[in-house]
Parts: structure tokens; C-alpha cells; sequence
């Protein structure tokens, strides 16, 4: 053995034994042996002891902010921690406008598609087109460049006043042109569409509830009186929530005077009383659906219950999501956020429709739980917890404890749907399709002034499917036409409403979808024969 190695032989068990020894000492002075530490003194101890003592340097800011998400997620579902680099996009998302360029677009072939131009926005004015394709923001190409969509909106989107420049490529320009677009204030509007779906029955879609939902909403309403509507539909599927108050507004635009709304009790509010209907609505005598599905959640449910349990008027698809907790957005000091859950909230009959989230279930694959037990398919196979039984107003059974179930259950509606339809769907073929075909036909279209009069300029139904089914199989997908023929009136009406969304916007595209949306027609029936007529009784 050399001279080296007989001294490590020596120090080395000294060095460990200093180290234990160190150890020791520095737990000691952290917690004086007395075991009785609070959790919060531990953290501090925990983080003290990486400083001093990890092999390598650690930024415990970071760590700290990396353990946030899981320590909230550790409460329930709903209570979240929001970055200070997240907090703007998120408070835009429900407040109403942001500051961008005000287009719609999608992300296909590696160019960024316009598909609408905010009419007064900062794009109309500085002469972009619908159908115009960005291939370039400030000078950074696209085409290859792995852009997604949360990229592109980040890049379009800016202070107020602030130019982004655009390159595209118009189809009627041989070269590509360039535009200077000055940043203003973006409404994002909550109202989807509104418009008669039949003789005198206003159909409203809701994306979501945000500051200027109830504006919205009454502005709409009013222009479908206007029109003759006299019998709604809403329609909240999708509707993930967002701010409870303009939900609560618009339950208080049909029921009447003393009717409970909806009431919250947490620490705070343990025994609160439910906010009442103070009869001042406009549509306190017109009947009311409300279409729903599996992602309704939250300030969905609220209007949805209230009107259910008020047997105000009728629920109308599939059971909804079952958010029964209200959260409140706390700022702190870096500007950063959470969003805790205070309370839980109860319909009008007093149940609570929040989902179980106990440890041990998995409260994400709910949904797809629902799916593979068939429940999309057969209101048979829906579980209810019938201890959780509670009566409307006027004494029909309704339930809690697992989102809102519909008065009228309306399947799943998987008619035509074969493998060529998915090969297609899955592909981006519709999409990429009927943006290809508005924009070669833009200058004669765009003189539709509605859906009606766009579609009488489409050619027959057998004429575009076969020009889609050629467009398919230049693009890799050989026609079949066993499955073709079963999924032919799935895929021309797709292809229809995408060809109206393109062209009149999203409203455009609900006027031609709804046509054959058999929860759409569900309603329109329940309306048109009196289901819907104040009380519901069974």
C-alpha cells in the first residue's frame, strides 16, 4: 500500500465522523431536541439545511415556487397556485378584453390561417383579410418552427400601443405583403351565437361567464325579441364557468320574485343565506331550455340548477361535470396568485353537486370513467347516489353529490361516425378543406349575409362530398366508399358549417350544425309542445 492511500485510510473515517458530527450539531441548533416542531418551522429548517449543506448551489426561491401547484393540490382539485408570468392571461381570459391584433385564427401547414377579423379592430383597420395566412411575426418565420398556438397568441397579443408586424400571403397577391399592426383593446366576447333556430325559439350559446357575459347575453336577448323570438334556448355546453355573479344575473332574468338562486357556506359564510330572484327580469313569462353536457361545470351548473330546481324551466343532454366549490383569486405581493376554494356552493333544493375528490379516486379520469361505463350512451348507466335525494320546488326528485342531471337525456350522438370519418377527422382534412375552399372562393361567397344564403351557393351535397373524398386521397387517404356513404351526412354537414364558419364567422357555423345537433332539436321539440311551460311537474 502507498504512502497515499495509507493517509486516506487514516483521514477519511475522521472526515465522516466530523460530518455526522456536524450533522447532529446543526439539527440540534435547528431544533433543540424537543420534537415539538411546527410544520412551518420544519420548512424553514428543511430550507436552511439545503442552503448550508447541498452539493450543489440550489436558487430555494425556485424550489419553493416549483412546490406551490402540489401544495395547493393537496386541498382539492379547484384551488391552484398562478405563476406571476400567468396571472395576466389568466385574469384576460374572464375580464372581458386583452390587447391584441383582433383576428381568429388556426394553425395549419405550417402558416398561421386568419379565419376572422375582428370587425373595428387593429387588423381590419390596418388591412388584413379573412383567408390571409401569416407566414412571418416580426420577421420570425413560422414554417418550421414547432409554433403552437399558445405561441402565436403570446407573439400576437401585447401592451396596448405596441406594433407587431405581420407578413402574408393573400391569394390574390403574387408577393408577399406586409403589415404594421398597432395593438388595442380586444373584447373577448362570451356569446357565441344568437339567432332563431326555428320559428319564434332563440337559440344563445354561452362560451363562458366572464365580466361582460350578462351585457352580452341581455343584448342578445333583446335583438332576438326583437326578431320574434319568444321561447329560448341556452346553451352552456362546454361552459367550463368562470365569475358566478353573471350567472346568478341571468337565473334572475327568468324567475320570479323570491325565488332562491343559489347560497355558499365555508368558514366564512357558515350559515348564508341563498341570494334571491328580485323579480325585475325581463323574461319572467318565456319558456327556457338549457342545454348541458359532461364539461358544464361550475357557474354552468348554477344557472342550470336554478333553473331546475325552480322548475322554472327544462334541462336538456347529458349529466353535467359536478363543480360544486367557489374559489377567490388572491393576489400577493410578486404578483403572483391563488385561487383558493372559500366555499361550497347549493342549488336552490339544497344539495351540493360537487363530485366526490376523497383520496383514492381519480377525480381527472372522471370523465373518461363516465365514457368507458357507457353513461354517454344510456342515462341507464349513470350512477346517482340516491342518499343524496332532494325535491324541486314543486316536488320532483333531483340529486347531488355528482354535477346536475338533465330532466331529458339526449345521447351521444355517434351516427356516422366509421373509420374513414376519424381517419379524416384525426388528420385535419375538414379543417384544412373548407379553408381551402373559402379562400378560393372568397370573393363570391363573402356576399352571403347568412348562413341561408351561403349555402344555397355550395354546390349538392354529392358534388362536395366528392370533391372532399379527392381532396382526401391526394392527402394520403384512399377512398372508401362502404364507410363513406355510412358517414356521408356527418361529413357534409361538417364540412358545410366549417365552410359557414369560415366565411360569416362562428355564429355561421352553430346556424348550420344546430340543423341537425339532436340536442339542438330535442329542445326546439320540448319548446315547440309545450315541455318547457312554468312549473315543471314532472
Amino acid at each position: 500500500m502507498n504512502n497515499r492511500l495509507k493517509k486516506t485510510s487514516v483521514w477519511m473515517p475522521l472526515a465522516i465522523a466530523l460530518s455526522l458530527v456536524a450533522g447532529m450539531w446543526i439539527g440540534s441548533a435547528f431544533f433543540n431536541g424537543s420534537g415539538k416542531w411546527s410544520s412551518r418551522s420544519k420548512l424553514d429548517a428543511i430550507l436552511e439545511l439545503v442552503e448550508r449543506s447541498y452539493v450543489d448551489e440550489v436558487d430555494t426561491d425556485s424550489l419553493l415556487e416549483a412546490s406551490f401547484p402540489g401544495l395547493l393540490s393537496r386541498l382539492d382539485p379547484h384551488s391552484v397556485y398562478i405563476s406571476a408570468k400567468d396571472l395576466q392571461n389568466v385574469n384576460e381570459e374572464l375580464g372581458g378584453s386583452f390587447s391584441g391584433i383582433g383576428i381568429s385564427f388556426n394553425l395549419l401547414n405550417d402558416s398561421i390561417n386568419v379565419l376572422e377579423v375582428i370587425s373595428g379592430g387593429p387588423s381590419e383597420k390596418a388591412g388584413l383579410l379573412a383567408g390571409d395566412r401569416i407566414i412571418a411575426i416580426n420577421d420570425t418565420v413560422v414554417a418550421g418552427q414547432g409554433w403552437s398556438d399558445v405561441k402565436v397568441r403570446s407573439s400576437l397579443r401585447g401592451e396596448k400601443g405596441s406594433t407587431v408586424k405581420l407578413t402574408v400571403r393573400r391569394h390574390s397577391s403574387k408577393t408577399p405583403l406586409t403589415f404594421d399592426v398597432i395593438r388595442g383593446d380586444i373584447p373577448v366576447t362570451s356569446i357565441d351565437a344568437a339567432y332563431l333556430v326555428a320559428p319564434k325559439v332563440g337559440f344563445v350559446k354561452i362560451n363562458k361567464f366572464s365580466s361582460s357575459t350578462y351585457s352580452e347575453f341581455l343584448t342578445s336577448m333583446m335583438n332576438l325579441v326583437a326578431d320574434g323570438a319568444e321561447k329560448f334556448i341556452i346553451d352552456l355546453r362546454g361552459n367550463g364557468g368562470g365569475f358566478m355573479e353573471p350567472a346568478v344575473l341571468i337565473a334572475n332574468e327568468f324567475l320570479p320574485a323570491g325565488s332562491p338562486i343559489v347560497s355558499m357556506r365555508g368558514k366564512a359564510t357558515p350559515d348564508s343565506r341563498p341570494t334571491m330572484s328580485d323579480g325585475s327580469g325581463s323574461f319572467l313569462n318565456n319558456e327556457v331550455v338549457i342545454l348541458i353536457d359532461e364539461t358544464s361545470a361550475s357557474s354552468s351548473e348554477i344557472l342550470s340548477g336554478a333553473i331546475q330546481d325552480n322548475d322554472r324551466g327544462l334541462v336538456i343532454g347529458r349529466r353535467s361535470f359536478g363543480k360544486g366549490l367557489v374559489q377567490n383569486q388572491m393576489e400577493l405581493p410578486d404578483s403572483s396568485a391563488i385561487r383558493l376554494t372559500i366555499a361550497r356552493y347549493y342549488t336552490p333544493s339544497g344539495r351540493c353537486i360537487q363530485k366526490t375528490y376523497a383520496p383514492g379516486t381519480d377525480y381527472d379520469r372522471d370523465i373518461v370513467n363516465r365514457y368507458e361505463h357507457g353513461e354517454f350512451y344510456n342515462a341507464d348507466s349513470i350512477k346517482l347516489d340516491k342518499s343524496l335525494a332532494f325535491e324541486t320546488l314543486h316536488g320532483r326528485t333531483v340529486y347531488g353529490g355528482g354535477g346536475i342531471m338533465p330532466d331529458i337525456f339526449v345521447p351521444n350522438d355517434t351516427m356516422g361516425i366509421t373509420s374513414y370519418y376519424l381517419n379524416v377527422l384525426n388528420t385535419g382534412l375538414i379543417q384544412k378543406y373548407t379553408f381551402d375552399y373559402t379562400d378560393r372562393n372568397r370573393a363570391r361567397i363573402e356576399t352571403a349575409k347568412n348562413a341561408v344564403e351561403l349555402m344555397r351557393m355550395l354546390p349538392e351535397d354529392d358534388l362536395l362530398l366528392q370533391d372532399f373524398v379527392s381532396y382526401a386521397q391526394k392527402a394520403g387517404i384512399a377512398p372508401r366508399w362502404y364507410y363513406i356513404n355510412i358517414s356521408r351526412d356527418l361529413i357534409v354537414n361538417q364540412l358545410k358549417a366549417m365552410i359557414a364558419r369560415n366565411a360569416l364567422g362562428v355564429q355561421g357555423y352553430f346556424e348550420v350544425f344546430n340543423e341537425v345537433d339532436p340536442t339542438v332539436k330535442s329542445g326546439v321539440d320540448a319548446l315547440s309542445n309545450g315541455k318547457a311551460a312554468f312549473p315543471i311537474t314532472k
